[in-house]
């Protein structure tokens, strides 16, 4: 027999068979509330080309200062 009770509540005698000191608690099954995922614009792997294409407008732009710094010969 199942019975729904709080934390604080004790039961140990079972109203249907009449048998005292019978019962005993057992651990319930946690309920577990899931937070409703925002949706995404967008699709996969774009935020990673939107970096890539950044990196490598960067990358060029360091390129291109290195070219022109000009450097002392040993």
């Amino acid at each position: 027999m199942a019975v729904s009770h709080l934390l604080s509540e004790t039961y140990t005698d079972c109203e249907k068979c009449e048998v005292t000191g019978s019962m005993s608690r057992m651990l319930s099954k946690p309920t577990i509330f899931k937070r409703p995922s925002e949706k995404k614009t967008e699709q996969v792997g774009e935020l990673t080309k939107k970096y890539i294409e950044e990196n490598k407008a960067i990358l060029k732009q360091q390129k291109e200062e290195a070219k022109e710094t000009k450097h002392e010969s040993s």
